[in-house]
């Protein structure tokens, strides 16, 4: 009999801990499995008087609770049978230690179904009992710095970030001391999960990489759920796309695990991904699943949550169709009271505000001040977001009070918290992402002043758009995971040429490049501060740096383009007419010139092509620029564009062909540009990537041009090279391939002899170079972000602090660029300014040049 006993606790015990690890792992049917058969093992014998087989089965059924958890929610019974089997032992050790085991999970699944108060009373009781197990040399410490994490849920949800934090410091302290690995890179993860909160998002996400690095090399199954926190934070920095593409890596992995919780909250982040993304029918459908889940596993709470976000879906859609449904706003209050019962303060809020301006849009004022008033004020873990949407409520309601200067002040006291929170950001996209949570304050403020006077529309122009460019790069910005990176990313992308000119399959050396370009791009998202934020320039300051110049600056307001125009100190608005048609004749020119862009296009085809570009610049000339020209008269120009206006040629305009233009992200931009120190030295470069053909590749042209010029070519031309010369340098020509990176401008990328060029390297220079040429390649043209941020390879470039590049808006034939890139360079040479020689090298075949100078010319 003895020896049967000893047998089924052994098998028990073996099934109890691939449980265990199971759990760990996120397998959670596996765990469920293999607790069964312990139970089942362990009913073979009778544990009546037995404390083994008895703290054995409390163990398993403590176990199997969070197991079940994941399938079907919240379920106490397993732990109701576990206390009164407890209730058996003699008073001592053993007894305290498993006490403290079932308190830990009943609070623990407590917090999980919304009850955080309870569950910490429990946690409490929990942590003095398996403290003084541990000390008396049993129990699990396993288990202890798993409860350490539980609780700092419970502080987070508090807003007491520095209690949790201290808790998970004392679980990382435990699973250093008692090597728990998986525990450990729980904790690490959640101390990047507050930082999160409080608005720490370069640290957030340099904790949540280094965690995921974690769990690929130990506990894959834990991969999934850093992934979910990684998209959290991109939320929260303006990224809805980066942050769909690693949920979507998350949820089949967690579907998968059966990890019913966390693939529920996938769903709902999903959600809010959709909507900022701005779309809301995706949004609604993910936020409805999320919201079913939740339901069937018993979680009042996320139930609501996951509400909440099918709410904003209804609410962004009532409000852009401008029919709010009559029983919306009721619904929208009734949630906010449950959101209140369940002590989620800023869902409370958020539900509210929602409330508020649906109230507004169907025009009651006095309904939407009521709400507004029982807002709750915003914590220290409030969201941005939120924080913006209370200020777009007020500014609203002042607009509905017809107080235009409350409202103002709202947006502008909006703006500036939002410029706080992104002087902390790190990478460049980071940075530039923010500014999506101040889009509709931005708007709206545009949108008064359209109603007065020019000079305040400038300010706020200048005030809402093009934040990225405020800032003073920091030349110091490295980091050596991101340079060991980009080594090991060249290195595999030549085993790969080189596997592909053998004739041997680079299939799998072509996964292992991809997987490199996505971690070096993520790395750069938390790399270091982008730089020192500079003011906006006042408009006399851009005034006194034009001198005989005009700037034109665009924008547009409900479907309406207008242009803000400086010259001679006065400032002056013209309206232009719909900018949807404004936007279709410049997507019309840019195909045009990409069809003409061919060095082998018959001259029949070619003609009829020529025509048609003729026809859509004549008619953008018509829309932008001829009812400016009464303004401007035949003065340089710089011109900030707007939106789809980015891609435009300006120099084939029929107004502008042979005038100096320089195409700047926003007046303050551009003065920094124009007013920045010359190159330390008169060096030049020319320096020429592998593929090219034609007369692009030659550079004896350019050579007889600059005799004393640095010429980097063939397999000379590598990165460390080209980054030397660059260095100070007063002009770089560059001829090579290249690609934007929409996910993360600074990891836009030129193709040297050895691998890629980011701008990132460019921008940790030392001494910037005063004008790059990019020759080869479509690299003006830029993703447009929220802001109007314009970014790509050359606005990295004009970012990290390049005064001046000039790149193609569109594809452009070898011929073509080749004597464009003489013309421009010998009057370069010859003393002209860059706008004025581009301008004319430009001139002499506008429709298959497309070069445009960027940045101050």
């Amino acid at each position: 009999m003895a020896s049967i006993r000893v047998r089924v606790l052994r098998r028990a015990g073996r099934f109890q801990l691939r449980a265990r690890h199971a759990v760990h792992d996120y397998r959670f049917a596996d765990a469920r499995t293999d607790l069964r058969s312990a139970l089942s093992a362990l009913d073979s014998v009778d544990h009546t008087g037995d404390p083994e087989l008895t703290a054995m089965r409390v163990r398993v059924l403590v176990s199997l609770a969070y197991a079940e958890a994941e399938k079907a929610g919240v379920r106490l019974g397993s732990l109701d049978i576990a206390q009164e089997l407890i209730q058996q032992l003699a008073v001592g050790p053993l007894r305290l230690e498993l006490q403290g085991l079932v308190e830990q999970q009943r609070g623990f699944l407590l917090v999980r179904a919304g009850r955080g108060g309870e569950g910490m009373l429990l946690l409490d009781s929990a942590v003095r009992h398996l403290e003084t197990g541990l000390e008396q040399g049993v129990g699990d410490p396993d288990v202890l710095a798993g409860l350490h994490i539980n609780r700092s849920l419970v502080l987070m949800d508090r807003a007491d970030t520095d209690g949790a934090v201290a808790e998970l410091r004392r679980s990382v302290d435990l699973a250093e001391r008692y090597e728990l690995s998986a525990v450990g890179i729980k904790a690490r993860h959640n101390i990047g999960y507050i930082a999160y909160l409080i608005g720490d998002l370069p640290t957030a996400l340099r904790d949540f990489e280094r965690a995921a690095h974690e769990c690929q090399a130990r506990s894959p199954s834990l991969l999934p759920v850093v992934r979910l926190d990684q998209a959290r934070a991109l939320l929260a920095a303006g990224l809805p796309e980066e942050a769909a593409r690693h949920l979507q890596d998350a949820l089949p992995m967690l579907r998968k695990q059966r990890a019913g919780q966390d693939a529920a909250e996938v769903e709902v982040t999903l959600a809010a991904s959709a909507l900022l993304s701005d779309r809301v029918r995706e949004a609604r459908r993910w936020a409805r699943s999320a919201e079913r889940r939740f339901i069937r596993r018993g979680n009042q709470r996320w139930a609501a949550v996951a509400a909440l976000a099918g709410l904003r879906a209804e609410t962004a859609a009532a409000l852009a169709a401008g029919r709010v449904p009559p029983a919306l706003p009721a619904v929208a209050v009734k949630l906010a009271e449950e959101l209140r019962g369940l002590g989620l303060v800023d869902e409370t809020a958020l539900a509210l505000m929602l409330a508020v301006r649906l109230e507004l849009r169907r025009g009651d004022r006095e309904a939407a001040r009521s709400l507004l008033a029982q807002v709750p004020r915003p914590r220290p873990t409030t969201p941005v977001d939120h924080r913006m949407l209370l200020r777009l409520c007020r500014a609203e309601l002042a607009v509905a009070d017809s107080n235009r200067r409350r409202a103002l002040a709202q947006a502008r006291s909006g703006l500036t918290e939002l410029g706080t929170a992104r002087d902390r950001m790190g990478g460049l996209d980071l940075v530039c992402g923010t500014a999506v949570h101040g889009r509709q304050l931005g708007e709206l403020a545009v949108k008064l002043t359209l109603r007065g006077r020019p000079r305040a529309l400038f300010d706020w122009l200048e005030r809402t758009r093009a934040q990225v460019y405020r800032y003073e790069p920091l030349p110091d910005i490295d980091d050596p995971r991101i340079a060991q990176t980009a080594a090991e990313l060249r290195r595999k992308r030549r085993e790969a040429q080189q596997a592909r000119l053998s004739g041997r399959s680079a299939g799998a050396l072509e996964k292992q490049t991809a997987a490199l370009e996505r971690e070096v791009v993520r790395l750069g998202w938390y790399a270091s501060p982008w730089g020192r934020p500079r003011p906006v320039a006042s408009l006399e300051e851009v005034a006194a740096a034009l001198g005989d110049a005009a700037l034109v600056e665009f924008a547009a307001s409900d479907g309406e383009l207008v242009a803000v125009v400086i010259a001679d100190g006065v400032t002056r608005l013209v309206r232009l007419g719909s900018m949807a048609e404004a936007a279709e004749w410049a997507a019309r020119l840019y195909n045009d010139l990409n069809a003409l862009a061919p060095d082998v296009l018959p001259p029949p085809i070619a003609a009829v092509v020529r025509d048609c570009a003729v026809r859509s610049a004549a008619r953008l000339d018509a829309l932008l620029v001829r009812p400016l020209l009464s303004v401007i008269g035949e003065r340089d120009l710089v011109v900030v564009p707007t939106g789809e206006l980015y891609a435009v040629q300006w120099g084939s305009l029929p107004s502008l062909v042979g005038r100096p233009v320089v195409v700047a992200p926003s007046a303050t931009a551009w003065h920094s540009a124009a007013t920045a120190p010359a190159a330390p030295s008169a060096r030049v470069l020319l320096a020429r990537g592998p593929g090219l053909t034609g007369r692009v590749a030659e550079g004896a042209s350019l050579r007889g041009i600059y005799p004393d010029a640095v010429d980097i070519d063939g397999d000379r031309a590598t990165v460390a090279d080209v980054l030397s010369v660059l260095d100070g340098a007063a002009l770089a020509h560059v001829a090579a391939h290249g690609e934007h990176e929409s996910t993360n401008a600074l990891f836009s990328r030129l193709e040297l002899a050895d691998g890629p060029l980011f701008a990132y390297e460019v921008a940790r220079l030392q001494r910037p170079p005063r004008q790059v040429v990019l020759a080869a390649c479509e690299l003006a043209l830029s993703y447009v972000r929220p802001g109007d941020e314009a970014l790509g390879y050359a606005g990295a470039l004009l970012a990290a602090g390049v005064p001046t590049v000039v790149a193609a808006t569109s594809r452009v034939g070898d011929e073509a660029a080749a004597t464009a890139m003489v013309d421009y360079h010998q009057r370069l040479k010859a003393g002209l300014g860059p706008a004025r020689a581009l301008a004319e090298a430009v001139a002499a075949d506008p429709y298959r040049r497309p070069f445009v100078c960027l940045g101050s010319g």
